[in-house]
């Protein structure tokens, strides 16, 4: 039987599901920055969706990424400021 690390590096051997992988890195990266944040703030997603004014399955949808529909940039705003933060975007010219 594969270990999950075993079975990811398989998987990635493949050009098809490593390009897919790689395209998701961003995403994983400012979820995981979102999830980070929450936890260094002591709150649920509960508290986190009264600040905001909406409801706990609306804040599990925006921490998933899973959804059909990505997140306005006021969402992002509303929820750094919930956690105490502030959401910073910026461009970055790709190397080429």
């Amino acid at each position: 039987m594969l270990t999950h690390k075993e079975l990811k590096a398989k998987a990635l051997n493949r050009a098809d599901v490593k390009t897919k992988y790689d395209s998701l890195d961003e995403e994983f990266a400012i979820l995981d920055e979102f999830l980070k944040a929450r936890a260094a703030a002591g709150m649920s997603q509960t508290e986190v969706a009264k600040r905001i004014g909406t409801t706990q399955s609306a804040i599990a949808r925006l921490e998933s990424f899973n959804s059909k529909h990505s997140p306005s940039l006021s969402t992002l705003r509303k929820y750094a400021h919930a956690l105490g933060c502030r959401l910073e975007l910026k461009l970055v010219h790709e190397a080429h």
